[in-house]
């Protein structure tokens, strides 16, 4: 008998971790620039595994980089690390320049992304989308930025479709945020994108947030403080919640919280963002994934427990909403090897 040797002895690999660099730019909001750490950077498969790797890179070789607090942070890695990278994370920054002002890249800005490789998925948070802009990554896309900058984005940039009441917006291999915590939002997004709900979920309740918050940032532009004695919508939003298997019509939750449909409806679009149907639509939407992922039920079962009530009304919502069928859908984040969705 052959003993065994080294050299006959299977090897196993394993796959080198998604690469996120984050591109931290002189005035760079502390902040922001830590949230792609705290959400990638602590992202684990059901079984434990780390599933991204994380670094920091400078559009200068190693140094310091200046914030808008009252410290520098000393980044360890320059320019050609973008090379590197599955994705680019850049946060906002208060010392754009140029790119602020004229919608126009510095050279050493320009240099620095000419490492970029085709491909890589580019994620702004907040006006780091001006930077994305500035270098033309979004011409003729639709994004997003932070409220206050709305107007002044899409008057900088005309070719691009800007919408300011949304939290982010997902365009592929190019994603855009508003601002700050919206970051945190489009983070786990991606991880969602990326692993499924069972990951996301654990991630957001180990970061104690939300792993997805309801309507858009039209609820944080500045308006008129309301009476705090005025009732607001978040019981009927609790009791919607848990009846979304149910008809649920908007009377019934203007009844519960003892308004007229009309007064309803503004003040749900006052705190929400949006209006009662499109939050419901968006609910069931959010429940039938989750049904999707993580349950063996039928497509039948999973449409009539998220309230479409038939497969064609479920199908036509996911395909409005995530552009696939929900057969595809759960194939995407059924069909695992070694934990990780298949593309």
């Amino acid at each position: 008998m052959t003993p065994t040797t080294s050299a006959s002895k299977p090897t196993t690999t394993t796959a080198p971790r998604h690469r996120v660099v984050v591109l931290a730019l002189d005035g760079v909001i502390p902040f922001e620039l830590g949230i792609p750490q705290r959400i990638f950077g602590r992202a684990r498969s059901t079984e434990g595994k780390l599933l991204y790797e994380v670094v920091t890179a400078s559009v200068r070789p190693p140094g310091p980089v200046r914030t808008d607090a009252d410290f520098a942070i000393l980044v360890e890695n320059g320019p050609e690390t973008l090379a590197t990278a599955d994705t680019i994370v850049i946060p906002a920054s208060y010392e754009l320049g140029p790119v602020f002002e004229e919608g126009r890249l510095t050279d050493e800005l320009a240099a620095a992304l000419a490492h970029i490789r085709p491909g890589t998925r580019l994620v702004a948070i907040c006006t780091g989308g001006y930077v994305l802009a500035a270098a033309g990554y979004l011409d003729g896309r639709a994004a997003t930025t932070h409220w206050a900058s709305a107007e002044h984005f899409q008057r900088l940039f005309p070719q691009i479709r800007v919408d300011a009441d949304v939290l982010f917006i997902d365009d592929g291999d190019v994603l855009t945020s508003a601002g700050v915590a919206a970051g945190i939002d489009l983070c786990l997004h991606v991880v969602r994108r990326d692993h499924g709900s069972a990951v996301t979920n654990e991630l957001a309740r180990r970061t104690v947030v939300p792993p997805h918050r309801d309507g858009g940032q039209a609820q944080y532009i500045h308006r008129p403080v309301p009476d705090p004695q005025l009732a607001t919508t978040t019981s009927a939003r609790a009791w919607a919640l848990g009846r979304l298997h149910e008809p649920i019509q908007l009377r019934d939750m203007a009844d519960h919280e003892s308004m007229s449909v009309r007064t309803f409806t503004r003040r749900f679009r006052e705190e929400v963002g949006i209006s009662p149907g499109q939050w419901l639509s968006q609910q069931r939407v959010e429940r039938a994934r989750h049904l999707l992922e993580s349950s063996d039920l039928s497509v039948d079962q999973v449409a009539r427990d998220a309230g479409f009530g038939t497969p064609q009304s479920m199908r036509q919502h996911l395909q409005a909403a995530l552009g696939v069928t929900p057969t595809a859908y759960r194939r995407t984040f059924r069909d695992t090897l070694g934990g990780v969705p298949a593309r």
